[in-house]
């Protein structure tokens, strides 16, 4: 089990300043410090720029003047809302799903580092330019790779991922996106936006929260157009609403529905493969 530091309320931010860590064709990813385990930093909302309130996760080589690493943003679901600038304890709702329930267990452990922002809507729903804001936010105030930028949420972060790419589409800075148990509404339009962007999205056949019939069309509607990197959908057989905590930890392997794409490459290795170009 790693080693892992969890630091309480900070009010303290780092600038970017280093210029990108690629060296050459090879891949700049293996170059990059083992994770021997990182720092979980609790950031209340009004501590600095942020839009929201949120969890970061650095690795153990991160430096604010050391190389960059890929950065994945986490959108919770709608149970996780909450105000930290009124109540600084109510940011500990996030941890309990997601990369960041991962983090806390002391089982994260994706194949390279990265830094993992995690943050808490304390509006009704996710706000697109919020979540926008955010995104720019974290890219010039931390040191993560602005080319291996990677979005996933989660029931209402699933709606809230789908936006990003529907909204600003190939404008989004997003390399790839996990969406789990979301929905979007299927048009031409968001499907050629959304087109531009590596997409994988996971579903449980029988929730009755959010019904998979969006997923099923999108990913029909994305790959009509022919994209240079299909959309992906994994659907589990008699699974509800609760699809992302087999997708998250990797034990959802093996028993999805061969109808549908397989789920043989745990989701963080699957975004590893993609970068802006």
């Amino acid at each position: 089990m790693k080693k892992l530091i969890i630091i309480g309320i900070s009010f303290v931010f780092f600038a970017n300043s280093c210029k990108d860590n690629s060296p050459g064709n090879a891949n700049p990813l293996e170059a990059l410090p083992k994770d021997t385990g990182g720092v979980h930093k609790a950031m209340v909302l009004g501590a600095d720029n942020s839009p929201y309130g949120y969890y970061l996760y650095t690795p153990s080589g991160y430096t604010p003047t050391g190389p960059r690493f890929p950065l994945l943003i986490f959108l919770h679901g709608s149970g996780e809302i909450g105000n930290s600038q009124i109540n600084p304890a109510t940011l500990d709702k996030i941890l309990v799903n997601g990369p960041p329930r991962l983090i806390k267990k002391g089982t994260w452990a994706p194949k390279y580092p990265m830094v993992v922002a995690s943050a808490q809507c304390h509006d009704s729903w996710w706000d697109v330019n919020k979540v926008r804001q955010f995104t720019e936010f974290l890219r010039t105030t931390y040191q993560v790779d602005t080319l291996r930028i990677y979005l996933t949420g989660l029931s209402m972060g699933g709606f809230g991922t789908y936006d990003q790419l529907t909204v600003f589409g190939a404008d989004s800075h997003l390399a790839a996106a996990v969406i789990i148990s979301g929905s979007t509404n299927v048009t031409t339009n968001n499907a050629k936006k959304a087109s531009v962007i590596p997409i994988w999205a996971f579903h449980g056949e029988s929730d009755q929260t959010v019904l998979p019939a969006a997923d099923i069309a999108m990913r029909k509607a994305i790959n009509d157009l022919k994209p240079p990197v299909l959309a992906k959908l994994t659907m589990y057989p008699s699974v509800g609403h609760d699809s992302w905590t087999q997708t998250y930890d990797g034990t959802g392997m093996g028993k999805e529905d061969p109808a549908f794409d397989p789920f043989t490459m745990d989701i963080y290795s699957w975004m590893f493969q993609y970068s802006k170009k």
